[in-house]
């Protein structure tokens, strides 16, 4: 079953719909707050929707949003939702890093041939298992902790975002943070 938004941040608001469709329903593209679920949000007649503006999609009586209209698809982000999902990125691995951080302290083999920890960009088998043996000594406790510990290893925050980036803009088969 998949996994229910609460709330969405607006990443772009067409008030006229898409220009190709020839509806001319307004259209917001929203990215959910809490499993990264790229949405296309219908507003209640009237509403206009501001970039970064956070919405309520919940199961309750929702104010701003009439109905959600489906998943985003990757290939119908505008370019103003992409710079959007960069800021959104940036800064909800800063604010959770906690989150991140323990991604890396629990990350485990998909299969026999690889690692999750392998699907970062700019990680392989030798960084996996550098990191591998330094959690088992004693679990990372943030990304400041990660640099001191492990060297040479890319930074772990711009790796993270980086593989955020990728999940909610390109086809991926293997997902590690995004719904």
């Amino acid at each position: 079953m998949e996994a229910k938004e609460e709330k969405a941040i607006i990443l772009d608001f067409l008030s006229n719909g898409y220009p190709l469709e020839g509806r001319r329903m307004p259209i917001a593209q929203a990215i959910g707050l809490s499993h990264f679920t790229l949405l296309e949000l219908v507003p209640r007649k009237g509403i206009k929707l501001e970039l970064k503006e956070i919405v309520y999609i919940g199961p309750e009586k929702r104010d701003k949003i009439y109905f959600i209209r489906g998943k985003l698809y990757k290939d119908k982000l505008t370019e103003t939702a992409k710079l959007q999902i960069q800021d959104f990125v940036e800064k909800i691995v800063q604010e959770q890093e906690k989150k991140f951080v323990n991604f890396f302290n629990t990350a485990v083999a998909i299969n026999t041939r690889i690692h999750q920890l392998e699907l970062l960009p700019g990680f392989g088998k030798k960084y996996m298992r550098t990191i591998l043996d330094e959690r088992d000594k004693k679990p990372f406790e943030s990304f400041e902790d990660m640099k001191k510990r492990l060297k040479n290893l890319p930074d772990p925050r711009k790796t993270v975002e980086k593989r955020l980036i990728e999940e909610l803009t390109q086809e991926i088969r293997y997902r590690l943070f995004a719904g």
